[in-house]
């Protein structure tokens, strides 16, 4: 027993070393072209799983990752994944969301109806293909609602980092994309909820149940928990420890959310997102404004390894002449969805062609946020390993192509033409209808 646990050990260490090593460098290598770092971490999972190094003779892809110590990586990077999604949750503003206008709400909206619509069609055909998820279990409406919400996903983090390069952060332009993605992914990531809890409820009736058990706890947060917290936070035994004890307190809070919405039958995830939502944002910028930062400094180590985890079952050269045709359809219809939705939107609201077709760009963004979808539906058996792949192929091609093409659109004669950071003008950024 002590020898398999040195032997699992030994492994780990190893297969830790190369991920963080392949990861950092591709990561390095498409930061310099401008991509988020993601990009480079996914890549490193699909280079050494099945589609390169699993490809090459003697199976190196299972000596390095033996299916004994997958499970381990896989915990490891469960644990920086919660913390990612605190970071999100924790990120979006929803005072924003209170005060949003009319045009603000309609692009969130049809950002995630049309791609939801277009992706849960897709879903009716390709259950037909992956006819074997129905012996797991898998209901045909499942897979449906499933596939329509991982279409209707936007990469909150990936579109605010974009923002935040092209020098746009705290802009009229910055605070209207931010909110709309916000509100997007709200609306998504409700859905999300709903669907899990179909699967895992065993029917509509028992996934309602479900769902109603997830919004009472979410209550609790909001009308409980964060006044607790707040109340903690600002209590004079531990607001002059500021940082130092507002971390333990963020840290324990999110793990014991993530524990929550586990036993409740979701994903931790829901549990950490909550947690960062309702976390006392106000309270944290007096006395601890370092807080956000520590968090995401302790996951940076962590979730490379989930991205990468995420590449390794990909099998690109595995989906064959038929796969790539329903990879591009895959691709096509998540463009589509988003763009159109988006864009028809923002133009229905009087913002400029150009601006509209920019907004568009930016909500189809999916990059992180989409992996974590994926490995939803991979953990409650809704997609196969080949539907896997054809999902990391979009996620990657959605998110390489947002910030080329975003900046492209935004150019005008007031921005600087090298491509660095766009020199604004908030008069000239939109032409919002009044509301």
């Amino acid at each position: 027993m002590g020898n398999s646990t040195t032997a699992v050990t030994t492994v780990i260490f190893l297969d830790l070393a190369v991920m963080t090593l392949v990861g950092s460098l591709l990561a390095a290598l498409v930061v310099r072209w401008r991509q988020p770092a993601v990009i480079g971490e996914i890549i490193a999972g699909i280079l050494l799983g099945p589609t390169l190094l699993g490809a090459l003779p003697g199976h190196l892809t299972t000596v390095l990752f033996p299916t004994s110590v997958r499970p381990v990586l896989s915990a490891l990077a469960s644990v920086g994944l919660v913390l990612f999604m605190f970071g999100i949750g924790y990120e979006i503003d929803f005072g924003h969301l209170r005060t949003a206008r009319r045009s603000v709400i309609s692009v969130a909206l049809a950002g995630v109806l049309l791609p939801f619509g277009l992706g849960s069609g897709l879903g009716v055909w390709f259950y037909r293909e992956h006819a074997g998820l129905a012996g797991h279990g898998v209901s045909e409406l499942s897979f449906v609602l499933f596939l329509g919400v991982a279409m209707a996903i936007t990469a909150f983090p990936v579109l605010a980092r974009i923002i935040a390069s092209c020098g746009l952060t705290g802009t009229r332009f910055g605070t209207y994309m931010m909110t709309c993605s916000a509100g997007s992914d709200v609306v998504a990531w409700s859905v999300l909820a709903f669907v899990t809890a179909l699967i895992t409820g065993h029917g509509i009736g028992n996934g309602f149940r479900l769902t109603a058990l997830l919004l009472a706890y979410v209550l609790a947060l909001v009308f409980v928990v964060r006044p607790a917290l707040r109340w903690a936070l600002t209590h004079e035994r531990l607001r002059d420890h500021g940082v130092g004890a507002a971390f333990p307190l963020a840290v324990v809070g999110l793990f014991v959310s993530a524990w929550v919405t586990t036993r409740l039958g979701f994903q931790p995830i829901f549990g950490a997102f909550a947690f960062g939502a309702v976390f006392p944002r106000d309270t944290v910028k007096a006395i601890a404004p370092s807080l956000p930062r520590l968090i995401e400094r302790a996951s940076l180590l962590l979730v490379p390894l989930f991205f990468i985890t995420a590449g390794l079952n990909a099998d690109i050269i595995g989906l064959g002449a038929r796969g790539w045709l329903d990879c591009l359809l895959v691709v096509a219809v998540a463009c589509f969805g988003k763009f159109v939705g988006a864009a028809t939107a923002a133009r229905c609201n009087g913002i400029q062609p150009r601006r509209a077709a920019a907004i568009g760009v930016l909500m189809n963004s999916r990059g992180l946020t989409e992996l974590v979808v994926i490995q939803v539906g991979v953990s409650l058996g809704v997609i196969d390993q080949r539907l896997t792949a054809m999902m990391i192929v979009m996620a990657v091609v959605t998110t390489v192509a947002a910030t080329p093409l975003f900046r492209w659109l935004y150019n005008d004669a007031d921005q600087v033409a090298s491509g660095g950071a766009i020199q604004v003008d908030d008069r000239v950024l939109l032409s919002i209808g009044r509301d």
